[in-house]
């Protein structure tokens, strides 16, 4: 196998990660289980899908699966090969039960229908409720011959430990914002200044800059989520608590919220410290520039350690209002 080839591999960057898998595909070595983690948006599902795809691939020489064009290939990318399950909470914020992981592996225990292998993945696990979890660990202390697990999650910290050390992990880190800016105008057409802009505003997260690209909406609900941060550095404890309240009812939100209020603190404080660090919300220099006049390096650091920890409990299935309530104190008054 040639050095670097991808073949049908779609996951942009990350090559680390695809050569690594390449190999054991070659030598006959795939895990039985794999963990994927990083941020939402940087690439894991993709790779699953190539995963799974190249499992399932028909082309007769290994070093050149996935092939991207046999019935294996192409039932994987539609969603609708008979060997391939998905798995997840019902929505972003939900839990992942007992019952979808029982269901799986009885299915599990059954002949694949068209190839060697049965592959299963599983979004978004840090959702999973323990009794879940504890389930599917049985499967991954005896897998049935001929399957492949694959778990996806955040962090690997939010997951059991005997979880973890089952799997072959793979981290998946951001990519650097040139790449994701090319792969925007090369494979999805976008245009230059468009690209930029998404390029940095994803943080590195091309599935991020994808989705907010096809969604003509993500930026308008990104500029009103900013102004709102505006508006709560000014206002009173009872209106930032009624902010609380209407943001506690949308896991979805609070979810884009914070990662979106984590980036922006982080430009503040790149620049108030005068970091030569590419910022991430480059068409609000000015807005970021007033954050930095009003406040020091140390009060800005406070505020990021804020959000993360927010952000941290939530995953651990906190008490969503009393957590964005705690939040809101902590943000600093103008």
């Amino acid at each position: 196998m040639t050095a670097g080839r991808r073949h049908g591999w779609r996951v942009v960057g990350h090559d680390w990660a695809v050569r690594s898998l390449q190999r054991a595909l070659v030598a006959d070595g795939v895990s039985h289980a794999y963990l994927l983690t990083g941020p939402p948006g940087v690439g894991k599902m993709t790779l699953a899908r190539d995963l799974a795809a190249a499992l399932v691939c028909e082309r007769e020489d290994v070093s050149e699966r996935p092939c991207g064009d046999c019935r294996g290939c192409r039932l994987v990318a539609t969603g609708s090969h008979p060997d391939l399950y998905r798995v997840a909470s019902e929505h972003v914020g939900a839990n992942l039960k007992i019952d979808q992981i029982r269901e799986l592996a009885r299915r599990l225990t059954l002949t694949p229908v068209e190839g060697r292998f049965q592959v299963a993945v599983f979004k978004r696990f840090e959702e999973a409720t323990p009794s879940a979890a504890n389930a599917l660990l049985k499967t991954l202390e005896e897998p049935p011959s001929g399957v492949v697990l694959i778990i996806l999650a955040r962090e690997p910290d939010l997951l059991l430990p005997t979880i973890v050390s089952r799997c072959q992990h793979i981290s998946l880190r951001p990519l650097p914002v040139r790449v994701v800016e090319r792969a925007l105008i090369e494979r999805w057409d976008a245009q230059g200044q468009q690209a930029q802009l998404l390029a940095h505003l994803s943080s590195g997260r091309l599935g991020w800059a994808v989705r907010t690209l096809e969604d003509e909406e993500a930026l308008l609900r990104r500029a009103a989520r900013l102004d709102d941060l505006d508006e709560l550095v000014r206002a009173s404890i009872i209106e930032r608590f009624e902010y609380a309240e209407k943001l506690a009812q949308d896991p979805i939100a609070t979810q884009e919220t914070l990662d979106l209020w984590i980036g922006w603190w982080r430009d503040a404080l790149l620049v108030a410290s005068g970091a030569d660090a590419p910022l991430t919300n480059v068409d609000r220099r000015s807005e970021l520039s007033r954050y930095a006049r009003r406040l020091d390096v140390d009060t800005i650091a406070a505020v990021i350690k804020a959000l993360r920890s927010a952000q941290h409990k939530l995953q651990w299935n906190a008490n969503k209002r009393l957590t964005i309530d705690v939040l809101m104190l902590d943000l600093p008054q103008f």
